[in-house]
């Protein structure tokens, strides 16, 4: 599937070739990624197809041994995931990366914390408190967070569809580039699973671009504007969802298909 299908200019993150080895285990071999700006790309493929490995070379996680990730056209190296979030790529882990015991806001400015100005923050070291909580209390109303009503409360008191939105607020409003998710609704309910999905989309709606790593084909054909399949350490290919089905998207996974473009090449 071209870029052109879909009507898209230049991607503002990129992989190519990237290869990551662990001793005998080729986890990415010539892998390449493509994400373009303001859309959905679901991230597909079965069990030690590399598709973990990939996005974590992309956000820091990992560093590739060959291969270069551009962002917005340009060569990045990214050694951890703080240098990748320094340049605008926020990730939400499936663990959500929160701790309990803290506050809501305390978990939104998790290492990144604003102090108060002045000799208070400068020399005494003071957090300001209450702007980090009138702000993440925006950046959850932003989101329709509303059912959230102390925003000093420890995040071990809130639902998992609480918790996840607590993480989908933080990289939202962090995030200036670029969101990955990586399997966002693997451990919720029915409806819980919809609140995420519906702020995935708002998310969209604000012209953040999402990397959605997911096993849920309902969800992934429901919310991806394009689905790439990863298989056997790469990218495999790249299919419409509106175009095909998902025991396509299946069989193309598992090796029981061949895309077409691959059938004619």
């Amino acid at each position: 599937m071209d870029k052109k299908d879909f009507g898209m200019s230049e991607p503002i993150l990129t992989a190519r070739n990237l290869v990551k080895r662990f001793g005998r285990v080729v986890a990415l071999d010539h892998a390449n990624f493509d994400l373009y700006p303001g859309e959905i790309l679901a991230v597909i493929g079965d069990n030690g197809a590399g598709k973990s490995t990939m996005i974590k070379a992309i956000s820091g996680a990992v560093v590739p041994d060959e291969g270069e990730v551009l962002l917005e056209g340009k060569p990045v190296h990214f050694h951890t995931p703080l240098e990748a979030q320094q340049a605008g790529i926020e990730t939400v882990y499936q663990n959500l990366a929160l701790s309990p015991a803290l506050s809501i806001a305390d978990n939104m400015f998790l290492g990144r914390e604003w102090r108060k100005p002045g000799l208070a923050g400068k020399i005494f070291r003071q957090l300001d408190r209450s702007a980090m909580e009138r702000f993440a209390r925006d950046k959850l109303s932003e989101l329709g967070l509303l059912t959230i009503q102390n925003i000093g409360q420890a995040v071990e008191t809130l639902s998992g569809g609480q918790r996840q939105g607590v993480a989908v607020a933080r990289a939202a409003a962090f995030g200036s580039k670029v969101i990955i998710m990586d399997e966002p609704t693997a451990a919720l309910g029915v409806k819980e699973s919809r609140r995420v999905l519906d702020l995935i989309l708002d998310v969209k709606s604000r012209g953040l671009p999402i990397v959605l790593i997911s096993h849920n084909m309902p969800h992934v054909f429901e919310v991806a504007d394009r689905i790439h399949i990863h298989r056997l350490g790469r990218r495999l290919c790249v299919i419409n969802p509106k175009e095909h089905s998902m025991s396509d998207a299946v069989a193309y996974m598992t090796g029981a298909k061949v895309p077409e473009e691959l059938e004619a090449a």
